[in-house]
C-alpha cells in the first residue's frame, strides 16, 4: 500500500522528534551524573583520606574530581553510544584508538599548562598547581571531545568552527567546553585582590569558578 506524501512526511517527521526528545533525555541524564560525580568527590574522600579539604587538599580533590569525570564520561559513551559505528573494527584498532586519545590528553594538557604560564603562571614555583589545573580543565574540555568524537581533529574542528554543529550531542559538546573556557578566564579575575588567602595564593578559584560556569551552563538542558 503506497502512503500518501504528507503522511510519509509527518510519520518521518514524528520519528524524528522522539528521538529528539530521546536524546535529551539520555544528555540531561549523561550531564547530571557528571555534576553528581563531581559533588561525591567533594564529600566521599574525607570518609577515606585524614584532614581532607577543598581548600587545604585541592591538589588532591582535583585529581580525585578529574579521575571521576573521566571514568563517569567513558562509561556513560560507552553506554549510551550518541554516535554508532556501522563498522566492525579489530581489536588492534580499539588499541590504537585508545592510545591515540591518550595522546590527545596529555597533548592538551601540557597545551594548557604551556598557556597558562605564558599568561602569568610561574614557570617553576607552583608547576604542580599550574599543571593541576590544566589537567581539570583538560577533563572538562578534551575528555568529552575524545568520548563523543574520538581522536578525530578534523571533527573537532567542524564542529567549533561556524554552523558545524549536526546533533544535540555535538551542540551539548560546544557549550560546555566553551563555558569551561570562560569560566576559567572569569576565574583569574579575583586572584589579584587578596593573595594573602591561601584560596588565591592558588590557583583554586580558577577550578572553583570553571565547575560552577559549568553547572550553570548545563543547567539550561
Amino acid at each position: 500500500m503506497d502512503w500518501p506524501l504528507s503522511d510519509t512526511s509527518f510519520c518521518i517527521a514524528t520519528q524524528e522528534n522522539t528521538m529528539k526528545d530521546t536524546d535529551i533525555k539520555k544528555l540531561l541524564y549523561t550531564h547530571l551524573l557528571c555534576i553528581f560525580s563531581i559533588i561525591l568527590s567533594i564529600f566521599i574522600p574525607s570518609f577515606f583520606l585524614e584532614n581532607f579539604s577543598i581548600l587545604e587538599t585541592h591538589l588532591t580533590w582535583l585529581c580525585i574530581c578529574s579521575v571521576s569525570v573521566t571514568a563517569v564520561n567513558l562509561v556513560l559513551y560507552l553506554v549510551v553510544k550518541p554516535n554508532v559505528s556501522s563498522k566492525r573494527s579489530s581489536l588492534s584498532y580499539k588499541v590504537t584508538r585508545f592510545l591515540k586519545c591518550c595522546i590527545y590528553f596529555l597533548t592538551s594538557c601540557f597545551f594548557f599548562h604551556v598557556i597558562f604560564v605564558l599568561y602569568g603562571a610561574p614557570l617553576i614555583e607552583l608547576a604542580l598547581e599550574t599543571f593541576s589545573l590544566a589537567v581539570i580543565l583538560s577533563t572538562f574540555t578534551t575528555i568529552p571531545c575524545l568520548c563523543l568524537l574520538g581522536p578525530n581533529f578534523k571533527a573537532w574542528l567542524r564542529i567549533f568552527s561556524r554552523n558545524g554543529v549536526t546533533s544535540i550531542w555535538e551542540n551539548s559538546l560546544q557549550i560546555t567546553t566553551i563555558s569551561s573556557f570562560v569560566g576559567i578566564w572569569l576565574g583569574a579575575f579575583p586572584i589579584p585582590l587578596d593573595w594573602g588567602r591561601p584560596w588565591q595564593n592558588e590557583n583554586f578559584s580558577l577550578d572553583y569558578k570553571d565547575s560552577i560556569h559549568l553547572f550553570r551552563k548545563l543547567q539550561q538542558y
